[in-house]
């Protein structure tokens, strides 16, 4: 009788997701490994737990600390013991999506150590994921590929179809991560939780002098903590989106999807908080603090070493990359400009953005959009400042500009612009 009321009440299944690389980025990795202990700490079995990373980190030649990640100034080591289920080249939107399903066949490794690890989740379980990286409208970067809008909630609605869950909740820490779920059902008990609304940039935190990077991101760094200091049994999603308004001031966290869950103890995904960690949490001061939008954190990077770098042969290399940075934004920008202008049927320009276009959007013409662009274009996975300029496109989409007039003028300009030599 106990082993039936113990399946009715199902597993708890994670899936934790840094989808960058490179020192720059050590954030979003530093998110998830803390991410992870949490979860450990509440006795969420490794076998339950799949962790996506590209793992580049921790024994990188910048970290003064070989095999040390911390995740907030003077923070603890949140590297140990962390899963490597996805490492480098494996951590895929493919995979990530394969995983979340539980479809093991679909599943690709470069890699030739572990297994195909999934969810091996049932209509009485619960999931969890939370995912960490650069976006922009609709799109959710990886080390080398991209998540687009369209196949999450296409894969989202083929799981509730399949009865792969009986509640899922998404928290996703990127730029413009509103947009990602714009067309959630509401009828999937799928509950979403993002880090800014559909237009706005998220913020990095903490940045480290030492380290010459940014140990966390606002939105990341505010729930988790959170989630250290309260009783999970009583603590309910709702009360910790209360906290996040509260605390993340400079971007707006948002939710969609199911409200229902909003109700359920948090206890019910992650498990509780043990006693021990509940009371250091409560005397642990939280500040928020170097807070940045995300696309600014090349730049604020850059400039901090030049301010700081005493040799003058390497300060003069530095002020060079700045400024080298600051051309190839306006170039990009520039050249997005002449696309929308020529697009537009009034003729606007990129000035003219603004705004959550919602259900306006068709999702799969912007992923079209959006692939013609990276792929002929510029490649935001070799220059992450192109994300900045891509909601430019969701824009075209939802004010009726058709695909192939995107592409054609996308091609045109191409051609005729000297921004993409």
């Amino acid at each position: 009788m106990a082993q039936k009321r113990a399946e009715k009440m199902g597993k708890h299944w994670v899936l934790l997701v840094a989808g960058s690389k490179t020192w720059q980025n050590y954030r979003h990795q530093a998110n998830v490994c803390h991410a992870y202990q949490i979860m450990h700490q509440n006795g969420i079995p490794d076998e339950q737990i799949v962790v996506m990373m590209y793992d580049d980190i921790a024994y990188n030649k910048k970290n003064p600390h070989p095999g040390k990640i911390i995740n907030k100034p003077h923070g603890s080591n949140v590297y140990p013991r962390v899963l490597k289920d996805y490492t480098t080249h494996d951590v895929t939107p493919k995979n990530f999506l394969a995983v979340l399903k539980g479809d093991e066949r679909a599943v690709r490794k470069t890699e030739k150590c572990g297994p195909k690890k999934v969810l091996k989740s049932g209509e009485n379980d619960t999931i969890f994921v939370y995912l960490a990286d650069h976006g922009s409208y609709g799109v959710f970067c990886f080390p080398d590929s991209t998540l687009h809008a369209i196949d999450l909630i296409d894969t989202i609605n083929e799981m509730a179809s399949a009865k792969k869950f009986s509640k899922m909740v998404i928290y996703m820490e990127s730029c413009l991560s509103g947009s990602m779920f714009t067309h959630l059902p509401n009828n999937v008990h799928v509950y979403t939780v993002t880090a800014s609304k559909a237009q706005e940039p998220s913020y990095a935190c903490y940045h480290d002098t030492v380290l010459k990077t940014y140990l966390a991101d606002a939105f990341s760094a505010t729930w988790m903590h959170y989630n250290e200091k309260v009783n999970l049994d009583k603590a309910t999603f709702q009360s910790q989106f209360d906290y996040l308004q509260k605390h993340v001031k400079t971007s707006s966290p948002c939710r969609f999807g199911d409200m229902t869950i909003s109700k359920c103890p948090i206890s019910e995904f992650l498990k509780n908080t043990p006693k021990a960690h509940q009371d250091l949490g409560k005397y642990l001061e939280f500040m928020l603090s170097d807070l940045t939008p995300s696309h600014e954190v090349p730049f604020r990077i850059l400039k901090h070493r030049i301010d700081t770098e005493a040799d003058v042969d390497k300060r003069q290399y530095l002020k060079k990359k700045y400024d080298s940075l600051h051309q190839r934004n306006a170039q990009i920008e520039r050249a997005v400009a002449a696309i929308s202008q020529q697009c537009s049927p009034e003729g606007a320009g990129v000035d003219d953005v603004d705004g959550d276009y919602g259900d306006a959007v068709d999702l799969q013409e912007l992923k079209t959009v959006a692939e013609h662009f990276r792929t002929t274009c510029f490649n935001w996975h070799e220059e992450e400042i192109v994300l900045s300029h891509m909601h430019v496109f969701a824009r075209l989409c939802a004010s009726g500009v058709g695909v192939e007039r995107i592409i054609e003028v996308m091609n045109t300009v191409r051609e005729s612009c000297s921004e993409f030599q």
